[in-house]
């Protein structure tokens, strides 16, 4: 049955959105331990120092700082990445001289997930910009660059808006697109491949929880290990900018590399990876059923 655009793009958008919120609660503590390791590499030794600081710190709940942030901003950005998705998809069918109906090879679905991700992180960037700041709050009050009464989301927006205005909310964009078209390659890349392998030639709608769960961890691995250094350097610009002038993309690799060596750049890997399995897993599952949920009701009404 063909289905009306309209009809997809609205289920796509609503399946994304389920499935960014499921990939936030299963992994916001190692986001959260990614962005403090990736700001201030040298307040930690590793992985369990960070997590064994935080908790000293500011309790288990410092592992949750940023979810409403982090919830906005991936529901956001998958709601925005899945719908455009679609779209794309439609597109790279019509460049490639294929049916509406026809099905997509795997790459070419990769290079449709990659067009995809450059609107996505027009969503993502201003939320995402919010929720590294909090997750960092405690170590920017200890170094004094901002006051103890800043360590909420109002306080956090209040604050982008009256020194740096609304464009202050896009502070590494240009990292954010970096990271995204090419990285969202790979996810899909990945994603498709892993699919294909597990369906041994039946339809790949057809797999069942666990073969889905397992393509959207190797999905997150292939994202997280080609973006790894370009989203530790926008973490970088987007937290430290609220100290004053901050370099842009290229003046921060530089400065990084020059004055913390290039294994900076991939301080809190270990916790991304970690995260890659659960979180990504969680996401595709959560899209892919809630999508045929809604599908099947569609049809059937």
């Amino acid at each position: 049955m063909k289905s009306n655009p309209a009809v997809q793009a609205a289920i796509d958008l609503t399946a994304g959105a389920v499935g960014g919120t499921a990939c936030v609660l299963t992994g916001q503590p190692f986001d959260t331990v990614k962005v403090k390791m990736q700001t201030f590499p040298g307040l930690y030794k590793g992985l369990v120092d960070c997590c064994l600081k935080t908790y000293s710190q500011v309790g288990f709940r410092g592992f949750y700082k940023g979810t409403g942030p982090a919830l906005m901003a991936y529901v956001a950005e998958n709601s925005v990445l899945f719908m455009c998705y679609g779209f794309c998809q439609q597109l790279v069918r019509k460049v490639v001289g294929l049916d509406e109906q026809e099905k997509l090879t795997d790459l070419q679905a990769a290079a449709a997930g990659s067009f995809a991700s450059a609107f996505a992180a027009l969503a993502l960037c201003p939320t995402e910009l919010v929720k590294c700041r909090l997750q960092t709050m405690y170590e920017m009050e200890m170094s004094g660059k901002i006051a103890k009464s800043q360590n909420t989301i109002w306080s956090v927006v209040k604050s982008i808006l009256r020194k740096e205005g609304p464009l202050g909310f896009y502070h590494g964009l240009s990292s954010t697109l970096l990271q995204e078209v090419p990285g969202y390659f790979f996810f899909f890349c990945g994603y498709e491949l892993s699919r294909s392998f597990f369906a041994s030639g039946r339809s790949k709608d057809e797999l069942g929880p666990v073969p889905l769960m397992l393509s959207g961890g190797i999905a997150g691995i292939c994202l997280w290990l080609v973006i790894y250094p370009v989203d530790c350097i926008k973490s970088r610009i987007q937290v430290l900018s609220i100290s004053g002038k901050q370099a842009g993309f290229l003046g921060t690799l530089l400065s990084v590399v020059k004055n913390e060596g290039t294994a900076a750049l991939y301080s809190g890997l270990t916790a991304t990876m970690i995260r890659a399995f659960p979180a990504n897993g969680s996401l595709f599952l959560a899209y892919e059923y809630s999508r045929r949920m809604m599908m099947n009701q569609f049809e059937a009404y």
